[in-house]
């Protein structure tokens, strides 16, 4: 591979004599990796039914390498359930990382399309609430897709600069993920397009992204929370001096020990002008050591400048975003008849047509662009309610009355997937007609309405299955 000059030349200052080890691993062959949704199955459940070999990514206890020569998992009717990810192994590790916890409030700065934000939203396992914000409305959109996939509704998906979220923000969040753009020399081992990219915009202009959004993100925080920096980047400049230039604007904050992994490699403090080596417990992901591709990771507590004791949540009081009734419209009211949760009325929020449930606690978002509020339930139709996509994936097939559940070999499942009507004959006599949960191996994969023998399907267009 032709690698700039320049590049080669940092890499052999930076590696000394392991660089050449660094230049053969371009001829290694790439690391495919899956990351099992905990929020929908356990490991041992997902081990079980595994359609291909997977074997373990030693440091990240839901992840999987798979042979992606050979196998097509994003063809697979499980990845239409969502039970899983696809993402290179070492982009798994900053949210691994991160101790989100049920109940806290999370934000990942820079989310599209998702692979961080996934893992985060199943961490909190319903409670609490994830803000996931990418400025690029496109990217944004693949985003909110993906977030729904893993059926996580207690989120907010936005597209904002995030400089824009500290007048909203301030102090508010307990976790914040930053996996910030970079000049990507980490992969390119994985993709040849990078060299060009970064022949571009190399390192001095990622480097003035990241300062900017790092201290952003440092008035999010609440005084104990932790924030997660990661980069793609080799680069000293967007890695350890980033860091160091956090701590010159705001002292209080202290790095924290990685959760380790004996392939990780120290960040190295003699990159810095300050030469602190508190910045050995940043990790340097190196492919010729891992089998993963290149990447940078800080953890940091935020110290209590504010007064607050360490793990004690800010209280704060937050306006509405709207005014709620309280009242559950009537067609909604007997549609969740068939649905075990319990709902409280207060958290509804109607716009137009469509019913979202809003998750609790939230400021005043009027002026902010986002693409999704709280878990979108469905819509209000003329003497009737027609439940979501979301809605679907996020529900337990124990958890809603009518159900069809196929096995994984039913060619109905496929079927099902490409938007087909459906012929249901399975105990017919025995299905009352109306909104079902349709399931592969007790996995929801979306809605239809039986009437008959017939199933009208209402899986997203969007999301069909293709060839």
């Amino acid at each position: 591979m032709n690698l700039p000059k320049a590049f080669e030349e940092k890499m052999k200052n930076l590696l000394h004599e392991e660089y050449g080890d660094y230049i053969r691993c371009f001829d290694e062959p790439y690391n495919y990796g899956l990351r099992v949704n905990t929020n929908k199955i356990s490991v041992d459940d997902f081990l079980k039914i595994a359609p291909w070999p997977l074997s373990p990514i030693p440091w990240i206890h839901n992840g999987f390498y798979y042979d992606g020569e050979n196998i097509q998992p994003a063809k697979h009717p499980y990845y239409f359930a969502g039970l899983y990810y696809l993402q290179e192994p070492s982009a798994m590790t900053p949210a691994d990382r991160l101790p989100a916890e049920p109940g806290e409030r999370v934000l990942d700065i820079c989310a599209a399309p998702g692979g961080k934000a996934t893992e985060l939203g199943a961490k909190l396992k319903g409670e609490g609430v994830l803000f996931a914000n990418d400025i690029s409305n496109s990217r944004a959109k693949g985003l909110l897709k993906n977030l729904e996939l893993f059926g996580i509704g207690n989120m907010f998906v936005l597209s904002e600069e995030p400089g824009k979220l500290t007048e909203y923000f301030p102090e508010y969040f307990d976790k914040i993920l930053i996996d910030a753009p970079c000049s990507g020399e980490g992969m390119f081992r994985k993709d040849k397009k990078m060299v060009k990219a970064w022949e571009k915009h190399g390192p001095e202009f990622f480097s003035k992204l990241q300062r900017s959004i790092i201290t952003q993100a440092a008035a999010l925080l609440r005084p104990g929370g932790i924030l997660l920096y990661s980069t793609c980047t080799f680069d000293p400049l967007e890695n350890e001096q980033t860091i160091e230039y956090l701590l010159t604007r705001f002292p209080e904050f202290e790095i924290c020990q990685l959760k380790p992994y004996e392939g990780f490699t120290p960040g190295i403090p003699e990159l810095t002008e300050s030469n602190n080596p508190e910045l050995s417990k940043t990790v340097r992901i190196f492919p010729h050591k891992m089998q993963g591709e290149g990447h940078y990771l800080a953890l940091l507590r935020k110290g209590n400048a504010g007064g607050f004791q360490d793990g004690e949540k800010k209280k704060m009081e937050f306006a509405k975003m709207n005014t709620k009734s309280g009242k559950m419209p009537e067609e909604l009211s007997e549609f969740w008849t068939d649905i075990s949760w319990n709902l409280d009325p207060f958290r509804l929020d109607i716009h137009g047509e469509r019913i979202y449930y809003m998750p609790e606690g939230l400021p005043c978002m009027r002026g902010l662009r986002f693409l999704r509020s709280g878990l979108l339930l469905g819509e209000l139709k003329k003497n009737r309610f027609e439940p979501s996509q979301s809605l679907a994936m996020c529900l337990k097939k124990e958890e809603y009355n009518k159900v069809l559940d196929f096995p994984l070999e039913d060619e109905r499942v496929i079927r099902y997937l490409k938007g087909e009507t459906l012929e249901v004959e399975d105990k017919v006599s025995e299905k009352e007609k109306g909104w079902y949960l349709i399931c592969v191996d007790g996995y929801p994969l979306g809605f239809g309405k039986l009437n008959n023998q017939t199933l009208k399907n209402k899986y997203l267009p969007g999301w069909r299955y293709q060839a």
